[in-house]
């Protein structure tokens, strides 16, 4: 679950709340029942292992990723021209 940063409008009271994304935002202070506003930071997002490189996204190409879209466009193709070539299509 995430957690929201919130400060108090009146007293200055900043502190963190974890929350899911359905529960209500968070109106009143804790400390002094002002009014609260959240507060937005960065994002909490780390990129761990080697690294992530330009080609990890792309469906064609070469690169660490890269392979696995080539393959699905290969198969879908090749089962397309089977079901082209059998006798059930051809209306016998």
């Amino acid at each position: 679950m995430p957690t929201y940063a919130y400060a108090c409008k009146t007293c200055g009271h900043r502190f963190d709340a974890v929350q899911s994304f359905a529960d209500p935002t968070l109106t009143i202070c804790p400390e002094c029942s002002g009014e609260l506003r959240k507060e937005y930071g960065s994002i909490g997002v780390t990129f761990n292992g080697a690294g992530f490189y330009r080609t990890d996204s792309r469906a064609s190409g070469s690169g660490a990723g890269g392979s696995s879209g080539g393959s699905e466009s290969t198969s879908s193709a090749s089962s397309k021209s089977e079901a082209s070539s059998s006798p059930a299509a051809a209306g016998s």
